[in-house]
């Protein structure tokens, strides 16, 4: 089968179009012309940008095996680029002649070898052997109707086994070893470990092919640029990282992983990432000296100082008197308290500190100097109370403290649109969007300092009445934060904190007396009272605040959690539900999705909002929405395809908030539809306790 890029829908092979939504399914759309192109094509021929879909393949083979395919000639090679479809079974690294190769694939030296090569994918809505593999675990199916060629051979005998037990058995035997860390891994570390996308072993030859990070900066380069030179507290969140990808490798034997620096890698948000994962050498027995080791290469050619503290935890790694990687982490722990309870703080990595130099030979670092020992009395002092509460017992080393680093606004970005639908003649839905940001800039880093405010709003009560009940929500709402927090913090609050349950509660019910006071001018009754349901997200700095009437949502989408809805909908069957009623029997009901609560109709009494408080800890997407996009689970459905796109900085979030509504419109269109999108970016932080 072929599956849809647009909207997700399964179509035979045979199609040329998706039957749900018209979308090609034998061409790329160019990401940056959004011209089509062939699937065998790599180069845009419009404007030349990359269009195919690209892998990193690791192939491991027998020596027999390498010699039966001479390695491709630059003819070959050429012909990538413009689609020849008269290509031998050697240009592929597949039988299926689906993963074609982009360079030679080179001889492998000795009697096995390893060597990795990137392959253009020429049926890339296809599923892979591994996401089969992968269905075939979950639901025991039988793999004969769609297993490719011979691959289908491994497959062990499933039975009646359970489906953890059918995924284990896959995992082990249906795929290739080193496969397996990729898929154990993957989930926890999201952004280090590149995305599996498929692997098989056959005869002679194991293949795993993964996303493709060649394009990625280099760690060392930032470390290196004197124009972006990153904050002590950066650098410091990449030793934790490295220090946790050492303890999640270390029963896999791929702490190599960590040991090539050319393999260490920034995405767009300055996160680690990993381009490939190395096993260890045969017999290699591998420590926390090794990774001391490297830290200090990062250090010697980058040609940059560190603080005393850092210097000191080299010296002792060197030494060997760090062992454990519990002791580690406290120690990363104590350096990251310290900076933060000593603000201000000057350019650290800039100090003029002689002690570490780079050096041919190992006896010309000296490491354990003077200076290079001395750690503050805070820091000293912190470890000490480790190390006693170590030996008294009453610190298991499972139960160490996990270090979390303060965190601050780097990016902050936000759109709203809204939509009249395909079946209203009016639109009732509105928003508001409310935006104070400062940034400051400093040898430390670039800070961002924000109070956002968010308001969504979709209305009822008829022609007109609708509308004015939601602009009238919104408008109220605005009006009462830019006076009491945005220009003015409200009396009680500080300057630099969220308004707290009181003063959120108070701003919504004003909403509900505007409207319900024009209700009650105009003698409105019945189903002829206007009122609107209400979503609003404040945000200040690093902090969030949410407030909801009715069934308008809010959903929040990160790498680590995927799509997660915030709010609960205020309506019959969700109040049925609450009560213990069966979610099945709840939502029988005739008026199951009638509204519990909204703004205007009642007086202040019947207003109850949800108000709920979170912490923007990572890159996270914020989604206001009304009805008219949430219905049918829409969002849920195509969160892979429409929503995580928008949390990388690079996506145009105009471009995918309208994307959504277009898809709103094909699957619901019965409503109005309005979306606010939040994308926000956050980093370690040195100035957070200014």
């Amino acid at each position: 089968m072929l599956v849809c890029p647009q909207c997700q829908f399964e179509n035979p092979v045979t199609n040329n179009f998706c039957q749900e939504c018209g979308t090609s399914l034998t061409q790329n759309s160019c990401p940056t012309c959004g011209s089509l192109n062939p699937f065998d094509v790599v180069n845009c021929q419009e404007c030349g940008a990359v269009s195919g879909v690209i892998w990193l393949a690791i192939v491991t083979a027998s020596h027999s095996m390498a010699k039966a395919a001479p390695p491709m000639t630059e003819a070959s090679i050429a012909t990538l680029t413009v689609g020849d479809h008269s290509k031998s079974i050697n240009d592929y690294l597949d039988e299926e002649q689906r993963y074609q190769l982009l360079e030679p694939l080179p001889w492998f030296e000795g009697e096995t070898g390893e060597q990795q090569v990137r392959v253009l994918d020429c049926q890339p809505l296809q599923l892979s052997w591994l996401e089969m593999l992968m269905m075939q675990g979950q639901d025991g199916s039988a793999p004969d109707a769609w297993a490719p060629g011979e691959k289908a051979s491994v497959l062990p005998d499933l039975g009646n086994s359970t489906r953890n037990e059918r995924l284990e058995s896959i995992i082990s035997l249906a795929i290739p070893s080193f496969a397996q860390p990729y898929l154990a891994l993957g989930e926890q570390f999201y952004q280090a470990i590149p995305a599996i996308h498929d692997a098989w072993h056959y005869k002679d030859q194991d293949v795993v092919l993964l996303e493709e990070r060649s394009h990625f900066p280099l760690l060392i380069d930032l470390w290196q640029s004197t124009e972006m030179t990153p904050p002590v507290l950066q650098v410091l969140h990449w030793l934790y990282e490295m220090v946790e990808l050492w303890q999640a490798l270390a029963p896999w034997n791929c702490q190599q992983t960590l040991l090539d620096i050319s393999n260490l890698r920034l995405d767009e948000d300055q996160a680690l990432c990993l381009q490939r994962l190395h096993r260890n050498r045969p017999g290699a027995a591998l420590s926390l000296q090794d990774l001391g080791r490297l830290w200090q290469t990062l250090f010697a050619e980058s040609q940059k100082t560190q603080i005393d503290a850092i210097t000191s935890l080299l010296a002792d790694l060197d030494a060997g008197k760090v062992t454990q990687v519990e002791e580690l982490r406290s120690r990363l722990e104590a350096i990251a308290n310290q900076l933060e309870d000593n603000q201000p703080m000057p350019d650290l990595l800039d100090q003029e500190f002689d002690t570490f130099q780079t050096a041919e030979a190992e006896d010309d670092v000296e490491l354990g100097s003077t200076s290079a020992s001395i750690a503050t009395t805070r820091l000293e002092l912190a470890l000490d109370d480790i190390d006693e509460l170590e030996d008294d017992g009453d610190l298991d080393s499972d139960e160490m403290p996990t270090v979390v680093l303060p965190m601050q606004l780097f990016a902050l970005e936000e759109i709203g649109r809204t939509d009249i639908g395909q079946q209203r003649d009016h639109n009732e839905d509105y928003f508001g969007i409310e935006t104070q940001v400062s940034k400051l800039e400093s040898p430390s880093g670039k800070t961002l300092h924000a109070r956002n405010l968010y308001i969504l709003c979709d209305g009822m009560g008829g022609h007109a009445g609708g509308e004015v009940a939601s602009a009238l929500a919104v408008d109220t709402l605005r009006r009462f934060f830019k006076e009491y927090w945005q220009n003015t913090p409200f009396p009680g609050v500080g300057s630099n904190k969220l308004p707290n349950v009181e003063i959120l509660s108070q701003a919504v019910q004003l909403a509900n007396k505007a409207i319900y006071d024009v209700n009650q001018q105009n003698a409105r009754s019945g189903s002829g009272r206007m009122g609107t349901t209400l979503v609003m997200v404040l945000i200040q700095d690093t902090e969030a605040a949410v407030a909801h009437v009715g069934d308008s949502r809010l959903y929040r989408y990160t790498r680590k959690r995927g799509l997660e809805q915030v709010t609960v909908d205020h309506e019959v069957g969700q109040r049925e539900i609450q009560r213990g009623v069966e979610p099945e029997v709840a939502y029988a009901r005739p008026d199951a999705y009638q509204l519990t609560q909204a703004l205007g109709p009642r007086d202040e009494q019947f207003v109850k909002p949800d108000i709920q408080f979170f912490e923007l800890s990572e890159d996270m997407l914020l989604l206001l929405c009304s009805d008219g996009l949430t219905d049918n689970e829409l969002l849920e459905t195509y969160a892979k395809t429409h929503i995580e796109p928008l949390l990388s900085s690079q996506s145009n979030l105009d471009k995918g908030v309208g994307q959504l509504i277009e898809l709103a419109n094909q699957h619901n269109g019965h409503d109005n539809i309005t979306a606010i999108a939040v994308r926000v970016k956050v980093r370690p932080s040195l100035n957070h306790l200014r």
